[in-house]
């Protein structure tokens, strides 16, 4: 990978501040974007600012075809060969609530997730169990993070066939360990369930190919592979997304409605898209595509892993630091989060550790609990992790980072420790 020629196409990355370029570490939240991408939004509220679907005039039939053709590049990008296939959300919140509303549970039916689920795909199901008397169990991992197919299994025969949704992270945002999905998925339909993966940090590293997985529903968001906010996809088998209920219903969802009768709907995607969508960021999707596509998801996946293993060497030196996750630093992705094993700010006044780093260096890395609190909770619960460590802080890459940005980093927090080297380890 050429990465410096990657970089020249991302105008963010071209600035400086305090004679200090960006160094971006927060992609598990957002990804910066590229210009193609920012073209592509630039050319629809320049050229043809319509709605699309409902007129009949030429700037609503350059919508239309754009928001198509981008449609099915985001089917192709996951080995979905029906465009129809793909809803578009406004991100995998969403997308995952889409599932949830629109699934036909009856009282008594389980939910499965991991224990480290994002709260998108944790609330959603804690709430059906008041609302919808659903019931809501996790597989736990192995001590050192990793999925245990034993416990699936054995939580699957214990429930008797009552498990009808497995939902589950396929790459976690809190330490980048990727679940075995294959084996999951194929564990799922021996006892008659269906899987949802959350793929938001998996489908913009790694090559996703919905039909060799044989997953039932994978829902992502377009702003962490570097397209724009305020749009998700949804992907469901075309029978699946049949099935499903309706959870949002208006203008483009019907072919007709009635004052006295019920309204005749749409079949998917247009039953889940309904009133004026940002029509902007779905072409804009499809432009992110490409733009992965020319650089490779294999070799982003593999420059990750190396950036990582780079980073856990050099944080691995500092005995104050602890990383959560598999200890083998491939198995984490580009995903690195870690403790200081001591509190991280000597005066409750002065800025936390990220902010300084951001302020200092333009370093941007994130802390806290990264919308992972159920695992956080629990782990403290059971008194694995001391409180005083809190918080955790996450440097997560992408395609356009480089070693060099990695040795500043080290440099930085080297710094940090020394200032904190009369505070005691915990």
């Amino acid at each position: 990978m050429n990465i410096n020629e990657f970089r020249e196409e991302i105008p963010s990355l071209k600035q400086n501040r305090n004679g200090y370029p960006p160094v971006y570490f927060d992609n598990a939240c957002m990804t910066l974007k590229p210009n193609n991408v920012i073209q592509a939004i630039t050319d629809y509220y320049t050229k043809f600012p319509a709605c699309g679907g409902r007129s009949r005039h030429w700037f609503t039939r350059e919508v239309d075809e754009r928001v198509s053709k981008s449609r099915a590049k985001v089917a192709r990008f996951i080995g979905s060969k029906n465009p129809k296939e793909i809803v578009f959300t406004r991100n995998t919140t969403e997308a995952i609530n889409l599932v949830g509303h629109a699934f036909d549970f009856r009282k008594g039916d389980v939910v499965l997730t991991t224990d480290k689920e994002h709260n998108s795909n944790l609330c959603i199901w804690k709430d059906l169990e008041i609302d919808k008397g659903i019931k809501h169990r996790f597989v736990p991992s192995n001590d050192d993070n990793t999925f245990n197919l034993n416990r699936l299994e054995a939580i699957l025969r214990e429930e008797g066939g009552r498990v009808k949704l497995l939902s589950m992270v396929h790459t976690s945002n809190l330490d980048g360990y990727t679940i075995p999905a294959k084996e999951i998925i194929e564990l799922a339909h021996k006892y008659n369930a269906l899987v949802l993966l959350d793929g938001a940090q998996s489908v913009p590293h790694k090559i996703i190919d919905v039909g060799e997985l044989d997953v039932d529903f994978l829902a992502f968001s377009v702003h962490k592979m570097m397209g724009p906010s305020g749009v998700g996809v949804l992907y469901g088998k075309y029978d699946l997304l049949k099935s499903l209920g309706r959870y949002n219903v208006g203008g483009d969802t019907i072919s007709n409605t009635y004052l006295d009768k019920s309204p005749e709907y749409l079949p998917p995607p247009m039953k889940f898209e309904a009133g004026l969508q940002d029509y902007a960021g779905m072409i804009a999707a499809g432009a992110a595509c490409d733009f992965l596509n020319k650089v490779g998801r294999r070799d982003i996946d593999l420059y990750e892993m190396e950036l990582n293993e780079y980073i856990s060497d050099k944080l691995g030196k500092h005995e104050e630091i602890g990383i959560i996750g598999p200890e083998n630093p491939r198995e984490r992705s580009g995903i690195c989060t870690f403790f200081i094993k001591k509190p991280t700010r000597l005066d409750h006044k002065e800025k936390m550790l990220d902010e300084r780093l951001s302020d200092r260096y333009n370093i941007m890395i994130r802390s806290g609990m990264f919308c992972v609190n159920g695992w956080f909770n629990q782990k403290l619960k059971e008194g694995k992790i001391n409180r005083i460590w809190f918080p955790a802080f996450r440097a997560s890459f992408y395609l356009y980072n480089k070693k060099e940005e990695i040795d500043l980093f080290i440099t930085a927090i080297e710094e940090e420790l020394e200032r904190l080297k009369e505070v005691p380890i915990f």
